[in-house]
């Protein structure tokens, strides 16, 4: 038996809901053990992929606790090791299969038959292995040897980055392995997903990375929010020193455009091929300031009476109510029911949209539906808010974007599903947006665009990728549509019930969530993994840069890469 293959512990009892209680062998150190590694159970007839959820130390008799060895008797606690003293390991089954001869061997592509489940619990392997993936509806017997899961178990499970008949995109590594965990990017764009953890654990990476990826493999066109202008040319790279990582328009140049609500920051920080965005009084509707209406203070009878301005003077109604002297509300009022004060009001708080930089009373064209050809012509966009990065800008203009586009593709979709034409299938669409609670809280989720993006899931081909560090805020029902959740470091204990919210098994993986590493840790579960894994993230780095960039910067003139334009990178045919 090779050295690496050689069993770790005995199962001596557990239970099906519980987990298993194993026993480390006498060789086996128990500080070798390390909550969320993976371990498999090789049973009489399936094999148990576990994940490693509570280390503990028992002893065989009360007395050894009672009279302990003397810190320097070695020879006595070598006597004990394994026999009166020995590790203790609780593990969670998380899915079970069938080895085969070659399980690892590419087999045709077959999902019909694959065992999917609900978006928390997946079986579906993401390898095109011929292994079938069930869900744990049984226990090894005492004693099953437990072993490492091997590079050839995760291969298996969670597939290979240059499968060739998956959309595979590998998100970091195990614990303690060096072994890629791949997600199905087909499935992970089908559904909205969440990228979660406190300030200062990388999300703002993760999400960069994931974005990467689904670009890479061309699985949908992203619209990205960008509040703090990271994701588009460059930005800090966390820790000592001043240095930066590239951004999505620096490695896919020809297939990322940026839009600015702030030309003058987007310059400042050497971007010169943004367009620029704004955004005109009358594509404001009262949704628009439901969402914000905390920010704004706008009371219940101030929106009631939104609704009867709107209804009178359409699309231009904020621009006249604002021109509205006191008389004209007055007449207003008498002859359409309103409420004076409610609607002077109204017309006072409106009066902070003069202070957003990117609000005009007209524009010359429609800037919006620049994105939408920007996404319907395959490519990606981001929308950089620059010093308009105040939550009240930030909540106003995604809101309004998103529900044009929206609708608009709700229109594409019913067509395509009365034609039947693949011609008329609109692109998958994935919105990004930050501090996601601000938009999916419990009183504003059922008002909002993005309430009815993640509950219709894939219904109209637009998706959501929620980034935020208070996942307690998001409405219930939203977090129980997410499909993927990516987590990094959480403390607090609401949070952490939130990220479980529908999640059988939720229990186990809280002890697992709770001992992350503060960077580059992230507790993956959801519909675009077979079952929930810790990894080590993928490092976002200039060898990551070379693997996937559709441009090789080391090898353009520094004259280009300082210029950063379009012309510049034409001229030099790419």
């Amino acid at each position: 038996m090779a050295p690496d293959d050689l069993p770790l512990g005995s199962v001596t009892q557990g239970s099906l809901s519980d987990g298993l209680e194993v026993r480390l062998h006498p060789d086996v150190s128990v500080e070798e053990m390390r909550v969320g590694k993976f371990l498999v159970v090789r049973g009489q007839r399936s094999h148990f992929f576990c994940m490693l959820v509570d280390v503990s130390l028992g002893t065989s008799s009360p007395r050894i606790l009672v009279d302990p060895p003397h810190p320097e008797d070695d020879f006595l606690r070598d006597v004990l090791s394994g026999s009166g003293t020995f590790g203790t390991l609780e593990i969670a089954p998380m899915l079970m299969y069938i080895p085969q001869e070659h399980p690892a061997e590419p087999a045709p592509k077959n999902r019909s038959n694959a065992k999917r489940g609900n978006a928390i619990a997946s079986f579906e392997a993401n390898s095109s292995a011929n292994v079938e993936l069930r869900p744990v509806k049984t226990i090894p017997s005492h004693f099953s040897q437990v072993y490492d899961a091997s590079d050839r178990d995760f291969r298996i499970v969670f597939g290979w980055e240059d499968d060739p008949q998956r959309q595979n995109f590998a998100i970091g590594m195990p614990i303690d392995m060096d072994v890629p965990v791949c997600l199905d990017l087909d499935r992970f764009v089908e559904r909205s997903n969440g990228i979660f953890g406190k300030s200062g654990t990388g999300k703002s990476f993760l999400t960069r990375l994931l974005l990467a990826g689904t670009i890479y493999k061309n699985v949908a066109v992203n619209l990205i929010f960008d509040m703090h202008s990271e994701y588009g040319w460059e930005a800090m790279k966390e820790g000592k020193g001043i240095s930066t990582v590239k951004g999505l328009r620096q490695l896919f140049p020809d297939r990322v455009q940026i839009y600015t609500l702030d030309p003058d920051s987007t310059r400042r920080r050497g971007v010169r091929d943004a367009q620029e965005l704004y955004i005109s009084l009358d594509q404001i509707d009262v949704e628009d300031l439901m969402l914000v209406s905390s920010e704004l203070n706008l009371s219940e009878a101030s929106l009631e009476n939104a609704i009867i301005l709107r209804n009178e003077f359409g699309k231009s109604w904020i621009a006249r109510l604002l021109s509205m002297t006191n008389d004209e509300i007055q007449d207003f009022c008498e002859t359409k029911m309103g409420n004076k004060a409610s609607i002077m009001a109204l017309q006072r708080k409106l009066n902070r949209l003069d202070q957003i930089g990117y609000i005009r009373t007209s524009t010359p064209h429609d800037y919006i539906r620049q994105i939408l050809d920007t996404l319907e012509a395959g490519r990606h966009a981001i929308v950089e808010f620059g010093s308009q990065s105040n939550l009240l800008a930030y909540m106003l203009a995604t809101n309004i974007i998103s529900r044009r586009l929206h609708a608009i593709y709700v229109r594409k979709a019913e067509k395509f599903l009365q034609t039947k034409d693949p011609a008329d299938k609109p692109r998958q669409l994935m919105i990004t947006i930050e501090e996601a609670h601000r938009f999916l809280d419990p009183h504003t989720a059922r008002q909002t665009i993005f309430g009815t993006i993640a509950r219709e899931m894939r219904k109209y081909f637009v998706t959501l990728l929620v980034v935020d560090q208070r996942p307690s805020g998001i409405d219930n029902e939203v977090m129980s549509q997410i499909g993927t959740r990516i987590t990094a470091l959480l403390n607090d204990e609401k949070d952490i019930d939130a990220i479980f919210t529908g999640v059988s098994g939720g229990q186990n993986l809280r002890s697992v969530l709770a001992k992350l590493d503060s960077k580059q840790q992230a507790l993956v579960l959801g519909h675009a993994v077979p079952m929930p894994v810790v990894v080590r993230t993928r490092p976002y780095d200039e060898t990551f840069y070379a693997q996937i960039a559709d441009v090789d910067w080391e090898t353009l003139p520094d004259s280009v890469v300082l210029a950063h334009s379009d012309a510049a990178l034409a001229d030099l045919g790419f």
